[in-house]
């Protein structure tokens, strides 16, 4: 018996390991160049894990403090109304958390034979060439996807809508004689395919319409899924399950509408996501946003952080502890007032509603 099992072992050695490890060596050789950026993607997720001040800032003046003087002596205020988007789950989130779809018990069962799918796709996407990734830029996931589904079918329900309602959707949805709204995205995929997906019936009927990837939207975290896998100005590519979904030809929209102008790159080491949210603010009240109605595609941490820094820090309100869910619309007015310390930005707490899913 030990002898046959002596000899299986060898046979597996020396017959089926050897070739095994030849092929998988040809299979990387062969896809050489996606080897070697990803394991740039590697090195970098590392060092940015290490090395990141991403949470770290001084807590800036209380806004309300500004404005309340500011408004009283009726001194010039700029607004814009702003639409956050958030992601649709991701890949990452199917993986590390547990979310509201599935108790903690079936969370903490199905961990490790989650990890070890997710690492077997990797190694799948890596072995193949592909310049995707489960964990690096994680794209959305099978429930992400539905997700985004279900939030492109609000947009295109008209039922039963009167008032405010009727006029926000009017304006997501840029319906003709509603007032022009631009598209504003994180440089991560699953922002932008949940914008691609959720708003597919305008972006298809509208060619014109651009989603415009802005770099300051870049989630803030130390974690690999929050760092781009997308090249500086290059495209952005469709995952490997966004190609076979049905919500909408993610290839063609994603080539075709996607604008990748002022896509610098990842977010450096030394910055922190206060500096990003203050570029936000810089930017949509710049000439290059000729727009009132901003819709902006992007994350929990980076939306839910957003608001303790502009709403007036006497306010309370759960958009300072709570994430829009996965999906959801909130919008809200966006203050701009010129001081002598430079411009001050604002969010109008009366302003606040949610659209679609809530926090």
């Amino acid at each position: 018996m030990k002898t046959t099992l002596l000899v299986l072992m060898d046979w597996a050695q020396e017959d089926l390991l050897r070739p095994v490890l030849i092929l998988l060596c040809a299979m990387l050789l062969f896809n050489l160049p996606t080897l070697l950026y990803k394991a740039r993607l590697f090195i970098r997720a590392i060092l940015y894990f290490i090395g990141c001040w991403d949470k770290s800032w001084s807590k800036p003046q209380d806004p309300g403090s500004i404005f309340g003087p500011h408004l009283s002596q009726g001194l010039p205020v700029e607004r814009r109304t702003i639409y956050f988007v958030r992601h649709g789950e991701s890949t990452w989130n199917d993986t590390f958390n547990k979310g509201k779809h599935r108790s903690t018990v079936a969370f903490i069962l199905g961990f490790i034979p989650g990890v070890i799918k997710a690492l077997l796709h990797e190694l799948y996407l890596l072995l193949s060439g592909k310049l995707d990734s489960w964990f690096y830029d994680a794209p959305l996931s099978p429930l992400g996807l539905s997700q985004v589904d279900e939030l492109r079918s609000f947009l295109l329900d008209t039922k039963n809508l009167t008032g405010t309602d009727a006029e926000h959707l009017q304006i997501l949805r840029a319906d003709p004689g509603a007032p022009r709204s631009t598209l504003l995205c994180s440089n991560l995929r699953r922002s932008i395919s949940t914008l691609v997906g959720g708003f597919s019936e305008r972006l298809t009927r509208r060619p014109e319409d651009k989603i415009l990837v802005v770099t300051a939207l870049q989630e803030i975290s130390r974690n690999p899924d929050t760092l781009s896998i997308t090249p500086p100005h290059s495209p952005v590519h469709a995952s490997w399950m966004e190609k076979r979904s049905s919500v909408c030809d993610y290839s063609r929209l994603l080539g075709s509408q996607v604008d990748v102008s002022l896509h610098v790159g990842d977010k450096p080491i030394n910055t922190n996501g206060l500096k990003r949210m203050l570029d936000f603010c810089e930017f949509v009240f710049s000439p290059s946003v000729k727009d009132e109605y901003i819709i902006v595609g992007g994350h929990s941490i980076w939306f839910r952080s957003f608001f303790n820094m502009f709403l007036p820090f006497s306010v309370h309100h759960v958009a300072k502890n709570k994430k829009i869910v996965n999906g959801g619309i909130v919008t809200f007015d966006l203050l701009k007032a010129e001081t002598k310390r430079g411009p001050k930005y604002m969010v109008d707490p009366k302003t606040i509603k949610v659209i679609y899913g809530g926090f």
